[in-house]
């Protein structure tokens, strides 16, 4: 069950945005960072399991092969359908069944994606 190349590129690049300082390293404080701007508000307690979860060399962050292992493993058992509608609604603010450029633009700004209007408009 190995993941594309394209996939491990998009991962790469989500890896990143959680990734706030650039050091290769995720941890708690980022983790939350990024969860709080998708709307999901975890305890400390649940960042830490999470890290915890995939944190192979228990160094209480997760680098890149630890964060591919965690989404390689929930690829495999989650229902990807319900996982999509979820991210979906994340997106659809006014929850219209479409998702508008400016709902676009302003989840991908919250998680410190700033897009270009030409790059929102390509989307």
């Amino acid at each position: 069950d190995s993941l594309t190349e394209e996939q491990v590129s998009e991962y790469k690049e989500a890896f990143s945005l959680f990734d706030k300082d650039g050091d290769g390293q995720i941890t708690t404080k980022e983790l939350g960072t990024v969860m709080r701007s998708l709307g999901q508000n975890p305890s400390e307690s649940e960042l830490q399991d999470m890290i915890n979860e995939v944190d192979a060399d228990n160094n209480g962050t997760i680098d890149f092969p630890e964060f591919l292992t965690m989404m390689a493993r929930k690829m495999k058992d989650t229902d990807s359908e319900e996982e999509i509608r979820e991210a979906f609604k994340v997106f659809d603010r006014d929850n219209n069944g479409f998702i508008s450029a400016a709902e676009l633009r302003h989840v991908m700004t919250s998680i410190g994606e700033k897009l270009t209007d030409d790059e929102v408009d390509e989307m």
